[in-house]
């Protein structure tokens, strides 16, 4: 038997594939063995494929003939149920990281302010210096532990929630021990003082409760379990998935819409409108959960809902006082243009640096051990806290309080807290009714520091902004990829409000634009520098008007977002699609390039493939499985022309080609069945159309027409095939031999097969065979046993195994001669794991998977299609 791809492996000659190709894009790139910078990291080939096609074998239809409406309706209760309640438990893990951030960071800086403000006076500022170290190296320690745990956990995590959501399996990110090193790591590495948020984090813990809640069980705690053979498939695993991303989404800013629409753009390929509800009310759901217990502990006023989300930016109002004060005019939208402009080159400029960091660590990081990375991450985290004390003692400038510098609104509504407003003001090193500006901005928490820049007016000059965007800017790029969970919405959010403040600035001391409104400038600042740096566009902008609530800021984020994507997009892509791309991730866009559709089925399947029969023997099974990484095999025939002669002596292949002959007979005889019922029709010329071809297909010999078609030894598309073969003098039906296609079966299933003895000898007949029911079948889900873990001992290897009852009869296939296009958009929009390649006379020629439709494989088949021309 030839090699196969399928799952996402997909087997080359070695002639072709030497030891470059064998190896991980991380050993390339270690050993330098790379071309150009675009294509140094190749998708790898030993990621799995979710498979979001229904597979309608015979245990799934006796499932369908028992379900009634009323089951249905229950069925589909259920999963309402279910989606309340992730969406209720995203918003618990929501209170609890902002719950135990807030009590760190307050313990921290009451203890360093006060340390602060006696050494002043005694010139021991080195022992605060000291004391702030001891708090942040502490923290940060403990992050990186977490990490060490479940390397899964470090970063945002929201590239592997879109790769997943994408439909890549990505080993481990979905685990109950993940979403507790995240949760409990983001509030060590906020506390600690990294130039990092907990917003992203958010994500991927709600994606986490999403996948795990449904299952009623987990691999961390194998003790508790629950009879519930609910959910156990790829198709409702990701739906509850989405839901759970968008959960997050919505707890971190308080933006249900927002969050729904997240799930859509960042990732799920197949999406439908009892998916889009189902969503929308788990954010919901997180969104007040999360309201009602974070304002019933900081109000004590239970059901109030004052603070939908973690991150809240308070509201956007110009002072009464100032009649020609307004949040924005048509003016100002050519500004915001220009800022647009500006953001995207700055998180073109961010992304691009942040790239060459994830390089960097891969070659001299990642190889070395584990403890290198916690070094990493407590370097960080040094150079952080220093940073910080000396820019707040020594740039700062000592600004005036003023009374009338708020705009219409205290500190205290605006960010929606319990504290007086003048708790983060910083007097450090100032004299009275004066406040340490810089001090104000490093030493508050980073929500603190962006409500600063939205609603105070007046209060930072341009050089404190200029400095403060520049060290923000580099420590946060370096912050972001080191070894504890990192988010990067709030970094890039006070980032870009600081730019929008310095712009508004300028404005108002060397144009005299008067009347516009800094907090709006500010705004617009942020969402131009997070959109440059993720390139996020309708979700974005929902997210931002949700978290302002000012519905009038539509138009100017809007149109701010689009042209950051787009200046951006020039220069590089998005940073988690760059960190998708570094981990070789094949994650797939949302179309192909027009230049693409030169391409047909044929120039990008694979066409060795490793087939099993409908009647196979263990022994021959166990080898296959032993022998490849595929994760489906083709099941079909060989279509011989002394079938007959085999037929006395075999019973194993008399068995295939009975099934082969039935399966046959069943089509014709389908077609008997039309022209019959064609016949009653009074048309007179129908009929006789109709018996004119029941005689053409019922010959003297009784032979089947199709039969025929069956039997001929010639391929329809001579060119189907590569021009280098092994060997020149080999014939095409040397070289592949006709297979007629009959359905796909995964390796789950033939290993679970093999666990459960589902076999029959060879003087019996296959009806002997035991049966499996659907719950048994995918009882093991989604870490069905491993075949080199099987016991051979308890196998006869010379009994056969039936699997036509377990495999997919009628997946989705295309034809040799389908145009790329058309294959991308099948294949994302079903949310395929494989696509055969089937020519007209129902023999399979090849198999696609998601390797053979990425943006790299797809150039290089291009490529050779333009040099063979």
């Amino acid at each position: 038997m030839a090699g196969c791809g399928s799952g996402l492996c997909c087997c080359c000659c070695p002639r072709c594939c030497g030891e470059r190709e064998s190896r991980t894009p991380e050993e390339l790139t270690i050993l330098g063995e790379t071309r150009e910078e675009e294509d140094e990291i190749l998708p790898r080939k030993d990621y799995e494929s979710l498979d979001y096609d229904r597979c309608i074998n015979d245990p799934y239809l006796e499932v369908l003939e028992t379900m009634d409406n009323k089951k249905a309706q229950r069925y589909e209760a259920v999963k309402w149920v279910i989606v309340f309640a992730i969406g209720v438990c995203t918003g618990l893990v929501g209170l609890f990281v902002d719950f135990f951030v807030r009590l760190f960071t307050r313990l921290k800086f009451q203890v360093v302010q006060s340390s602060v403000e006696e050494c002043t006076e005694k010139g021991c500022l080195a022992l605060s210096l000291l004391e702030l170290l001891g708090f942040n190296l502490t923290f940060v320690f403990l992050a990186s532990l977490l990490v060490l745990i479940q390397p899964v956990a470090a970063g945002s995590g929201i590239p592997e929630i879109k790769c997943y959501l994408n439909g890549v399996k990505v080993p481990g990110v979905v685990r109950l021990r993940t979403v507790v090193c995240k949760a409990m790591g983001v509030l060590f590495s906020v506390a600690g003082g990294l130039f990092v948020g907990k917003e992203g984090p958010m994500i991927h813990s709600g994606a986490v409760v999403g996948a795990g809640l449904p299952q009623f069980q987990s691999i961390s705690l194998r003790k508790i379990q629950f009879n519930f053979p609910y959910f156990r498939s790829d198709r409702d695993k990701r739906d509850f998935v989405s839901a759970g991303a968008a959960a997050g989404v919505a707890a971190a800013f308080g933006a249900p819409i927002g969050g729904t629409l997240f799930s859509l753009e960042e990732g799920s390929s197949f999406w439908n409108q009892g998916l889009t509800w189902k969503v929308l009310f788990c954010s919901m759901a997180a969104t007040f959960t999360l309201n009602f217990f974070r304002s019933g502990i900081q109000f004590g006023s239970w059901g109030s809902f004052q603070l939908p989300g973690l991150l809240n930016f308070g509201e956007f109002k110009c002072s009464e006082s100032d009649k020609k004060c307004h949040l924005w005019t048509a003016v100002d939208l050519g500004f915001f243009i220009l800022m647009g402009i500006i953001g995207g080159l700055l998180g073109a400029t961010f992304n691009c640096l942040n790239k060459r960091l994830a390089k960097y660590r891969m070659r001299n990081v990642h190889p070395k051990p584990k403890l290198v990375r916690v070094l990493e991450s407590l370097l960080v985290s040094l150079t952080t806290t220093v940073v910080v004390f000396v820019a707040s003692m020594v740039l700062g400038e000592c600004r005036q309080m003023s009374s009338t510098g708020h705009s219409g609104n205290d500190t205290l509504s605006l960010q929606g807290m319990s504290e007086d407003v003048n708790s983060s003001i910083k007097t450090f090193f100032c004299p009275n009714e004066t406040y340490n500006d810089m001090a104000t901005l490093f030493f508050n928490p980073q929500e603190s520091a962006i409500l600063q820049l939205f609603h105070q007016d007046g209060t930072f000059s341009p050089v404190t902004l200029s400095l403060f965007f520049l060290l923000y800017f580099s420590l946060s790029c370096w912050t972001y990829g080191i070894s504890v969970p990192s988010g990067l919405f709030v970094p890039s959010l006070l980032c870009g409000a600081a730019f929008g403040r310095l712009v508004a600035n300028l404005l108002k001391s060397y144009i005299g634009l008067d009347h516009i409104y800094s907090g709006t400038f500010a705004l617009i600042g942020a969402a131009a520098f997070l959109g440059g740096v993720v390139r996020m566009t309708i979700s974005l902008t929902v997210i931002l008007i949700e978290s302002t609530n000012e519905i009038t800021y539509g138009l100017p984020i809007m149109i701010t977002l689009m042209v950051a994507k787009w200046t951006g997009d020039f220069f590089n892509k998005g940073i988690y699609d760059i960190h998708v791309n570094l981990r070789g991730v094949p994650l797939l866009e949302w179309e192909t390039e027009v230049e693409m559709d030169k391409l047909r089925a044929s120039d990008i399947m694979e066409p060795n493939l490793t087939y099993v029969y409908p009647h196979t023997r263990i022994q021959s099974l166990v080898s296959i499985l032993r022998t490849t990484v595929h994760h489906a095999f083709p099941v079909v025939t060989e279509n011989r022309g002394n079938e007959r002669e085999f037929m006395k002596g075999n019973q194993l292949i008399s068995n295939n080609i009975k099934f082969k002959k039935s399966s046959i007979l069943t089509r014709a005889g389908e077609q008997r069945k039309r022209s019959q019922s064609m016949k009653s029709y009074p048309s007179s010329e129908l009929r006789n159309m109709c018996d004119e071809h029941i005689a053409t297909e019922e010959p003297p010999e009784k032979e089947d027409l199709l039969q025929q078609m069956l039997e001929r030894r010639y391929t329809p598309y001579p060119n189907l095939y590569p021009d280098q073969s092994p060997s020149e003098e080999w014939t095409m039906e040397e070289r592949f031999r006709p297979l007629t296609f009959h359905g796909l079966i995964l390796r789950s299933q033939l290993v679970t097969l093999l666990v459960r003895g589902v076999c029959y000898s060879e003087s019996q007949s296959s009806a002997s065979q035991p049966r499996l029911s659907h719950a048994e079948m995918s009882e093991d889900y989604p870490r069905y046993p491993d075949i080199h873990d099987l016991d051979l001992t308890l196998l006869n290897p010379r009994m056969i195994v039936d699997v036509t009852p377990y495999m997919n009869p009628s997946p989705f296939a295309v034809s040799p001669n389908t145009h790329v296009s058309q294959v991308f958009n099948l294949f994302r929009t079903m949310g395929l794991r494989h696509l055969p390649v089937v020519n007209a006379v129902g023999e399979i020629v090849g198999i696609i998977t998601r390797h053979n439709l990425t943006h790299e494989f797809l150039q290089a088949r291009l490529r050779q299609h333009y040099q063979s021309i």
